[in-house]
């Protein structure tokens, strides 16, 4: 996956590796100085996970990565105000596209309403990755669904906020963060696919790196 970073990162470019449960990431906008030489660095599902493990990346990683296309891409089914906005074709695909809002209380509501221990997980999942991503109280998404009934494209709009403070002598702030505008288009379904991880000597541990930012 490639994403284009927000202002924070002087808005370059991303490249993401998933492998064996790992992240990689590599790009214009990684500081190679901070990574100590190293053009790649790693983490494990403790720094790049959803909201139960409180991101340790220190703030390292862009907030688009916390959590999972394929979760984030169901979170419009709590919507209660989804509305057919017409039909485009994306990919060569044929689709039809919706929008709504989403919110936490949106999210709670399906997952008590939900009838089958599937689409309870599922809600979870959604409200998880909601709190993962600090995003406001409203979501807006857009979905495009092929005839398939696949997912095609998905798109999430949001303000955000972050956190400020929280040592022992800090009380947590919550201040505003950057504006969320994520779309994500799924080009292929269940196909073969082969990524390999980047060289051993060239990557650099964000756990241990995050560590001693922690301890510095």
């Amino acid at each position: 996956m490639t994403l284009t970073a927000t202002r924070r990162y002087d808005g370059g470019q991303l490249e993401l590796r998933f492998v064996d449960g790992s992240l990689y990431v590599h790009g214009e906008a990684v500081d190679t100085e901070f990574l100590k030489g190293a053009s790649w660095f790693s983490a494990d599902r403790a720094v790049w996970g959803g909201a139960s493990y409180d991101n340790n990346s220190h703030g390292l990683l862009p907030r688009q990565l916390e959590g999972s296309p394929i979760v984030q891409s169901a979170m419009l089914t709590a919507s209660k105000d989804v509305r057919r906005i017409g039909t485009d074709t994306i990919e060569d695909v044929p689709t039809t596209h919706y929008r709504g809002t989403v919110t936490t209380d949106g999210i709670r509501a399906a997952r008590d309403a939900a009838t089958d221990e599937a689409a309870r997980e599922r809600q979870i999942g959604s409200l998880d990755q909601f709190y993962a991503m600090r995003l406001e109280d409203t979501l807006t998404m857009d979905l495009w669904v092929g005839d398939d009934n696949r997912t095609k494209r998905f798109r999430m709009r949001s303000e955000t906020h972050a956190v400020k403070g929280g040592t022992v002598d800090q009380q947590l702030e919550i201040i505003d963060g950057e504006p969320l505008d994520m779309t994500v288009t799924f080009l292929d379904v269940n196909e073969p696919v082969t990524v390999d991880a980047p060289p051993a000597d060239d990557t650099a541990d964000l756990g241990e790196l995050a560590d001693e930012l922690g301890t510095a």
